[in-house]
């Protein structure tokens, strides 16, 4: 590890915070508070008690500053502009750059003007705190409001681009100007990395690093709970964990599943809610009792629902690099994914899964019949994935990693070394 380094007081932002589908914000920024960072997390909008399954996620949802909720406050909105216009050149050449770094037209000028109110609101409270740097999560409109508060407070920021949605409108969301007036860009993979090049300046390049999300391994040791339902002894049980939308490729699993009507033994359990569920289930509905759907689980009940799995599917359109399949690897289990974007950079082809073509349920079927049929390439390949995610994806990690970054400490290194806490060396 790195010497160790003062660490900067940090703000974390996103759009909605905490998430169900972004719990691995959620464990970067407790892992940075093991190394002692102070973090204080800060979201545009509040999100519902559903996106609260667990402990972890009701705390964070406590204790999150939400942005929206100020700026709704007719008192607190004019005092965050009056704290703010005592230094009328930097309030009006942040609203220049609100008007000029966002897309045309009419619609696009207004959602501008939106995102530097809440620039606003966020840069009283950031100063209020004494927070030295800001982080967000993401290219949209918080890293806008990240960008623009920068400038109104002269507090560094940065932000992790994850894909593959960071990466559908690039100009509209100005990749080239975020990369320019960021201290540092954290991505999650190659690719990732590969793509903000291609989208931004080369004078920027060096400021690109790759942090891996990543999960607790231990976590993942535990035996299996009451998360899904009892099995039976002969059962061989499919599980996809994630959001119940189009993206996710389902109606292709659905389609395997019923090219394996031969394999009455198998199961497939989805956990997860979103807005294809009622469409899913009705295509769902000719498999009767082999399909069942869960709704959303707790950080703790899908640990133990991946423990009482044999095989892990995840079939999408797009993705990043999923954090849950890291999961999936850490409990030792098989995973059959497509081939998209960086996932190729966590599955080892033959070796921790297998990698399917997005869209081709005949060799996605086929997979799944490989595995289903040899419970010794299940074990082997369970375990050469728990290896992978162990060396490359453990969250303390990676979160070591970023703090080298949040310490001005990275040097030149595209995956930088982790930071050490006084005393670790």
């Amino acid at each position: 590890m790195s010497s160790p380094s003062k660490l900067p007081r940090i703000a974390y932002l996103t759009g909605q915070y905490p998430e169900v589908s972004l719990t691995f914000i959620l464990r970067e920024v407790e892992a940075l508070r093991d190394l002692g960072a102070e973090v204080l997390t800060c979201s545009i909008r509040r999100t519902p008690p559903e996106q609260h399954p667990g402990p972890a996620e009701k705390e964070a949802a406590a204790t999150t500053f939400h942005v929206l909720e100020v700026a709704r406050n007719p008192a607190r909105l004019l005092a965050a502009q009056a704290y703010l216009i005592t230094r009328p050149g930097r309030y009006f050449a942040t609203l220049m750059l609100a008007l000029r770094s966002g897309a045309p037209g009419i619609k696009a000028r207004a959602y501008q003007l939106i995102f530097f109110i809440e620039a606003t609101i966020l840069a009283r409270h950031l100063e209020a705190e004494k927070v030295t740097h800001l982080h967000n999560h993401f290219v949209f409109g918080s890293a806008t409001v990240a960008m623009l508060t920068s400038e109104l407070t002269g507090i560094p920021y940065s932000f992790t681009l994850h894909g593959p949605a960071d990466l559908f409108e690039p100009t509209r969301w100005r990749l080239d100007a975020k990369t320019a007036r960021a201290k540092f860009v954290s991505t999650i993979s190659h690719f990732a990395r590969s793509q903000l090049m291609f989208f931004s300046d080369p004078a920027h390049w060096d400021k690109i690093r790759i942090i891996h999300c990543g999960v607790t391994p231990a976590l993942y040791e535990t035996a299996a709970g009451p998360a899904l339902p009892p099995r039976s002894p002969d059962e061989i049980r499919l599980l996809f964990v994630g959001r119940l939308a189009p993206v996710k490729g389902l109606r292709v699993l659905l389609a395997a599943l019923t090219e394996l009507s031969d394999l009455p033994n198998l199961r497939l359990v989805l956990v997860g809610d979103g807005p294809d569920r009622a469409r899913l289930e009705a295509a769902a509905a000719p498999l009767g009792d082999r399909v069942t759907f869960t709704g959303y689980l707790s950080q703790t009940e899908v640990a133990q629902a991946l423990q009482a799995c044999d095989i892990f599917v995840l079939p999408s359109f797009a993705e990043g690099v999923p954090v849950v399949l890291m999961e999936a690897l850490a409990s030792e289990k098989p995973v059959i994914a497509t081939q998209v974007a960086g996932v190729g950079e966590l599955v080892e082809e033959g070796q921790s899964g297998f990698l399917v073509p997005p869209g081709d349920a005949e060799t996605l079927a086929d997979r799944i019949r490989t595995l289903v049929g040899d419970p010794e390439l299940r074990a082997a390949m369970g375990q050469h994935g728990r290896a992978k995610v162990v060396t490359d994806f453990d969250i303390r990690i990676e979160a070591a990693r970023l703090a080298t970054l949040f310490a001005g400490a990275a040097g030149e290194d595209i995956r930088p070394a982790p930071h050490a806490r006084d005393g670790d060396r």
